[in-house]
């Protein structure tokens, strides 16, 4: 059973959350504030967390960085800011994925679903070696000479599937359908600030990528 914990100070919605998850099988924590979700997550290691935006006491992209700085846990920031700066700034922080209230439960179980297989995937692949990193498909790890490369279960799946295809193209569309589903294809700006992300953790200088190379108006390609 995963165990989903829900950080949001809307005590109705956290009801309805608690009482609509329960009933597909799930196990829920909540918690009303950034603070106690915090302590929660680290005492519960839940399998997917959903964190508001506009919490009382620490704003929610903080809680996504704190939650970053020790799991890779899978994230759904859910928030009535709609401002496309407010969802990069979530996605940048290390979230997964960005759902805007008022939403449908259908759509969120969705995108929760999605989340976890993204977390839970694995890979039967040989290890790919190149002269700054390398990548275990098998163990879902990221080494560099200084140590493991900590990447969160979204920039893993985009990872992995450029490296499926490396050397070759991999289609805006088709990237946003394997890595979010069918409903992302004209989601470019998510693929932007992963691909950036992903520079910067592994690329020698992110400013002059050599590995993630970026087919303007087209897509991305993963260079050996």
């Amino acid at each position: 059973m995963d165990t989903v914990l829900v950080v949001d100070d809307e005590a109705q919605l956290r009801r309805a959350l608690r009482v609509n998850l329960k009933a597909r099988g799930y196990d829920v924590e909540v918690a009303e504030d950034g603070r106690t979700g915090l302590d929660l997550a680290a005492k519960r290691q839940p399998d997917l967390v959903i964190v508001d935006l506009g919490l009382p006491d620490i704003d929610g992209v903080d809680v996504v960085r704190g939650l970053r700085g020790w799991t890779t846990v899978p994230i759904i920031v859910l928030s009535a800011r709609t401002e496309q700066a407010e969802k990069v700034a979530a996605l940048d922080a290390g979230a997964d994925d960005y759902v805007t209230k008022p939403f449908g439960m259908d759509e969120l179980l969705a995108r929760m679903r999605a989340a976890l297989r993204r977390g839970a995937a694995g890979d039967e692949a040989p290890t790919i070696s190149t002269p700054d990193f390398t990548i275990d498909l098998a163990a879902k790890r990221v080494t560099t000479s200084a140590g493991e490369v900590r990447l969160t279960p979204t920039e893993w799946h985009i990872l992995a599937t450029l490296v499926r295809h490396r050397g070759k193209l991999v289609g805006q569309r088709q990237l946003l359908r394997e890595v979010w589903g069918p409903q992302y294809g004209t989601e470019t700006n998510y693929l932007r600030v992963y691909i950036a992300q992903l520079r910067r953790k592994l690329e020698p200088d992110h400013t002059h990528p050599r590995y993630f190379v970026t087919e303007p108006g087209l897509g991305y390609r993963f260079e050996t």
